[in-house]
């Protein structure tokens, strides 16, 4: 499986993305949405909401499982993606684009500099899977 470049990622299979101007956007993996199967409901944290890193920011659930997400570094919940509520099914189809679960800003860069780039994710994975 192959991980975006430009994205860092959290052993807990969330991807975030450096959009400039202290705006990060979050979702879960290509690889997390696969091992869940089909995406039923996906539940967002409300904007304005303060988050810590590795705090649970909502949860996704699926015909298999159900799993929280977690904030991959801490600041604010500044959107979310609505387009969820009606179309849980885009974070199998377009993890990486349209399936975004919220945005952060004024995010901790500190915490964001530790994530894994995607080649180190992907032997995380990797070794996940052996």
């Amino acid at each position: 499986m192959n991980f975006p470049e430009g994205l860092k990622y959290t052993r807990e299979h969330e991807w975030i993305r450096d959009d400039g101007g202290d705006v990060y956007t979050v979702g879960i993996t290509g690889h997390a949405a696969e091992q869940l199967g089909d995406v039923t409901y996906v539940e967002l944290p409300e904007p304005g909401m303060m988050l810590d890193q590795g705090q649970a920011a909502g949860a996704v659930e699926s015909v298999k499982a159900a799993s929280d997400v977690y904030a991959p570094i801490g600041g604010h919940v500044s959107e979310v993606n609505h387009e969820l509520d009606r179309r849980p099914e885009l974070v199998n189809t377009s993890p990486y684009e349209d399936g975004w679960f919220f945005k952060i800003a004024e995010g901790n860069l500190r915490e964001y500099d530790k994530l894994m780039n995607s080649s180190e994710y992907t032997r995380f994975v990797e070794e996940l899977d052996e």
